[in-house]
């Protein structure tokens, strides 16, 4: 259950960020943002579910997990685009841990293309699946055991494409709009034990943007004049995650440098 504080609680807020005997369930949490987010929660604590499509990378992410924090670290395929598939990933995560205290739906894709009309229906299931379809369903049985438990946090991670959108991006750009609306309905459905929130990221240095990325050091259209660096997104993560943020949900927050 989540600590909520008093009016008089003086204690070292920092211990509310704790994670410690709590399991986070990431995904694409193989690298970018995902294995970032990775390390912070087990920085922090946690156990994690490393999930993404390549189950070697997962092996690599999970090694050096325990190598590091000697936190558990469990290393699981799962492609969210399919249902089947996620089936399988929630089972194996209780089987191992017997809960999950954080989800985080983190794995997206967007892939490039060149006019409109190059986008085949194939891309567009593809784009839609992973950024919005599979968040859909784990959330909804993850969320439905940690309604049961009494507790939990869940974690969508969308994009300012999704507020911002060209027609460079726009299947992945309607996928994210659709997960900001998951993120609303899902707090409302899974409360009040279950709290549900979103982190829209801006443009972040990462192994999806080397294809467009300007070099580090260029000036952006942001407030702060830079990409992101994977490592501020986990103050974020961590803040939604644990009990400093007993108090949000159905929150959608910009970590993006400031776009206009």
């Amino acid at each position: 259950m989540t600590s909520e504080p008093t009016d008089d609680d003086f204690s070292d807020p920092g211990g509310r960020f704790d994670l410690t005997g709590k399991v986070a369930l990431v995904t694409g949490g193989s690298r970018g943002l995902g294995r970032a987010m990775v390390a912070g929660l087990a920085a922090a604590g946690a156990d994690v579910v490393v999930a993404s499509r390549k189950l070697e990378a997962c092996r690599e992410v999970a090694a050096l997990v325990e190598a590091t924090t000697g936190r558990r670290a469990l290393p699981l395929a799962c492609h969210v685009g399919r249902w089947d598939e996620i089936d399988g990933l929630v089972d194996a995560a209780y089987d191992a841990f017997g809960r999950v205290d954080v989800l985080v739906n983190n794995a997206g894709m967007s892939p490039l293309y060149g006019q409109l009309t190059d986008v085949t229906e194939e891309m567009w299931d593809k784009v839609i699946g992973v950024n919005m379809k599979g968040p859909f369903r784990l959330t909804a049985l993850v969320g439905q055991r940690m309604v049961a438990h009494g507790s939990g946090s869940v974690i969508m991670v969308s994009s300012t494409g999704s507020i911002r959108a060209d027609g460079s991006i726009l299947p992945y750009a309607a996928a994210k709009a659709g997960l900001n609306t998951l993120t609303e309905g899902f707090a409302q459905a899974l409360g009040p034990r279950v709290r549900v929130n979103a982190i829209m990221a801006g443009p972040f240095y990462t192994d999806v943007s080397k294809s467009w990325a300007p070099p580090r050091g260029t000036p952006t259209g942001s407030a702060l004049q830079r990409m992101g660096e994977p490592a501020e997104v986990v103050g974020a993560a961590l803040y939604l995650a644990s009990d400093a943020s007993s108090y949000t949900t159905s929150a959608i927050i910009r970590v993006d440098g400031g776009l206009p």
